[in-house]
């Protein structure tokens, strides 16, 4: 195995043997055989050593065990421990979830305080193909049929290639020593009920099963290299970033099978709902789909992705008659002046005397109507903005500015409200600028 692991880091990651590394061990067989291989290859590496405190004793001699394995291999060992049920219980994570948050978490922190420049796991050739089966089973897509990546940012998996059985080989051949989690002989967990009960039958159906397996992966990596580059040509066609991230539905709508293409484009924002995702183009303007983190949008031909807003603003913010200036929620200024210019859209002149004091400003509410300047008698806020073929997210984000007797003044930034204009009696003109 060590010829072979030798070669296999010479052809795929050549760059290990001029970097400084990080290798996650356990303790266990897998671990530990990886920390063996990176001693013989005389690589620059320190171990990093978890104590979940999910096995009490045990695994408070796992951290002793890892600690004189350092000592042997004369490199550094990190090591931390974690109240592993207390953080799941918080964080509303099962305890697996919890572990990996705080493995991971606690890694790039090592790496960041001690420069390293790659973290080394042990996966193989088994934890792939029970991935992969569990992947199966949650109905997962192309990505998720390709398995563990080997390398995954700053992670790598040097051992993916090789199966439980050489890994447990070399140990005999090389009388290394590991810790043995009597979890793992549990089935009440998938991946072991998938280790001991089913990857068996498959390796009866086919002795060759894990070659055979990496094989396939191998092809499927490649057919998803090539769809991947397919998608991402049309992800360029019909995205638009100028501010905000919209989806061209006119252009999206060309093609077949857009829940795929909505998939790929959408993927790394958390969305569940594909079926809703994609029958957003052809939902009413207005419709929306949220995700954890994202919330996207139909508003005529286009999507458009925001981050989800954890509270809406509902403040409403005070403007006294003597200030000249604000700069929250947005900037406005307020000029007495002797001669009336002309209303634009980030600016208005009003009759001062017509105001009641105190000014505010504020979002919209239901039933918000002003007389737009410009136009003859009412409107209704929501139709004015209808009109305007604003998106739900510019009338979300718009400000009125109001009288104390809550009539609006003033749609920042679009139209001023006629009952407040300047008229041939007027003494007092008011100049509202947003800059």
């Amino acid at each position: 195995m060590l010829e072979k692991f030798k070669h296999h880091i010479t052809k795929n990651f050549p760059f290990l043997k001029e970097t400084k590394l990080l290798v996650a061990i356990s303790g266990g067989i897998d671990s530990v055989v990886l920390a063996h291989l990176c001693h013989q290859l005389e690589l620059d590496f320190s171990l990093a050593h978890c104590n979940f405190k999910l096995r009490y004793a045990d695994s408070d001699k796992d951290a002793v065990f890892v600690k004189n394995l350092a000592e042997h291999l004369q490199v550094q060992a990190h090591s931390i421990e974690f109240d592993t049920l207390l953080y799941s219980e918080e964080k509303s994570l099962s305890t697996q979830m919890a572990a990996r948050e705080l493995r991971y978490k606690w890694f790039e922190k090592l790496c960041t305080d001690n420069t390293y420049d790659y973290i080394l796991t042990a996966h193989h050739t088994n934890d792939n193909i029970e991935t992969v089966i569990i992947n199966l089973t949650r109905g997962a897509s192309l990505h998720g049929l390709t398995g563990i990546p080997e390398i995954n940012s700053n992670i790598i998996r040097p051992l993916l290639p090789f199966t439980r059985e050489e890994i447990e080989q070399f140990t005999i051949t090389q009388n290394i020593t590991w810790r043995e989690d009597e979890s793992n002989q549990s089935t009440k967990y998938v991946r072991n009920k998938i280790r001991h009960k089913v990857v068996p039958v498959l390796e009866e159906l086919n002795p060759n099963f894990s070659a055979t397996f990496n094989q396939h992966l191998a092809y499927l990596k490649k057919e998803r290299k090539v769809l991947t580059q397919h998608l991402d040509s049309i992800k360029k066609e019909v995205c638009i970033f100028d501010g905000q991230f919209k989806i061209d539905l006119k252009k999206l709508l060309r093609y077949e099978d857009v829940d795929v293409y909505l998939r790929h484009i959408l993927n790394e924002y958390n969305f569940t709902e594909w079926s809703n995702v994609a029958d957003l183009c052809t939902a009413q303007s207005g419709k929306y789909v949220l995700s954890e983190t994202h919330r996207l949008i139909k508003d005529r031909d286009f999507l458009l992705l925001e981050k989800k807003k954890e509270n809406i603003d509902i403040t409403t913010y005070e403007i006294t008659e003597d200030v000249c200036e604000i700069v929250n929620p947005l900037k406005l200024k307020f000029n007495n002046i002797h001669e009336v210019g002309i209303n634009s859209l980030n600016s208005i002149y009003v009759d001062k005397a017509l105001i009641a004091y105190p000014l505010t400003l504020r979002k919209k509410h239901k039933g918000d109507v002003f007389y737009p300047f410009g136009m003859k008698g009412k409107k209704k806020l929501s139709k004015y903005f209808k009109d305007e073929k604003m998106s739900l997210l510019e009338k979300e984000n718009s400000w009125l500015l109001c009288d104390a007797t809550d009539s609006i003044v003033w749609v920042v930034g679009k139209r001023a409200d006629s009952r407040f204009c300047v008229g041939e009696t007027t003494n007092d003109i008011l100049k509202i600028t947003r800059s």
